[in-house]
């Protein structure tokens, strides 16, 4: 499939991002998509880039790639489910996107999950925001009938 997707990546854990983004371009490359990048600093602001991306309609989908570590604080949790909510109000409004937002106990955990030789969830993603694409299109064309 032909399509371009915006990857919004959280920098916060830079080696696992990297990870993630090496599995999710071999994922999209192999899909026939390709991937511009987008960095932000911590993961409550990849809601807001992607608001401010998908506003000017030049991407087909679109990714939230990065990790939350559990701290000694609620800190965490405020985290994870304000950047689920805001993820989630997009989708709801059309926006064909895919959570790669790994939420995790510990760094072992994250490491385990971003890693491609191991769970490789940056490839998982990439076929998340693909289906995605699919469906945005598909409904886009009975809509245009």
């Amino acid at each position: 499939m032909t399509a371009n997707i915006l990857v919004v990546t959280s920098r916060y854990y830079s080696h696992i991002a990297a990870e993630l983004e090496a599995g999710l371009v071999e994922a999209l490359e192999a899909g026939g998509a390709s991937a511009e990048f987008l960095e932000v600093t911590g993961a409550f602001e990849l809601p807001g880039a992607i608001s401010m991306a998908s506003a000017l309609g030049e991407y087909d989908g679109y990714v939230a790639l990065g990790g939350v570590i559990r701290g000694e604080t609620s800190h965490y949790d405020v985290i994870c489910n304000e950047v689920a909510r805001g993820l989630m109000t997009l989708s709801l409004a059309g926006v064909p996107l895919a959570f790669g937002v790994l939420t995790c106990e510990n760094e072992e955990q994250a490491l385990a999950r971003a890693d491609r030789t191991r769970k490789n969830k940056g490839a998982e993603v990439a076929a998340a925001v693909l289906r995605m694409v699919e469906l945005s299109r598909h409904f886009n064309d009975i809509e245009a009938e």
